[in-house]
């Protein structure tokens, strides 16, 4: 899954790939953001761990990984 998280007073976007389900991630998501203290904490599929204050988070979208297309598209 590719997870894009839009971090509030900032202009590039959080954009990781997952090997979570979307309902797992949505569920992390929900979480976190009952809290405005907390903090949203989300794996990547090598490992790698991005933590953003959950009251810091503006957007959060959920959607399939694209394939990376080689060449010229006809």
């Amino acid at each position: 899954m590719e997870v894009k998280v839009g971090v509030a007073d900032t202009a590039r976007e959080l954009v990781l790939n997952s090997d979570q389900s979307p309902d797992e991630i949505e569920s992390l998501v929900a979480a976190a953001l009952k809290d405005s203290s907390g903090t949203l904490s989300l794996v990547d599929d090598k490992g790698r761990r991005y933590v953003v204050p959950a009251g810091r988070v503006a957007y959060v979208e959920i959607g399939t990984a694209d394939s990376r297309r080689v060449g010229f598209a006809t």
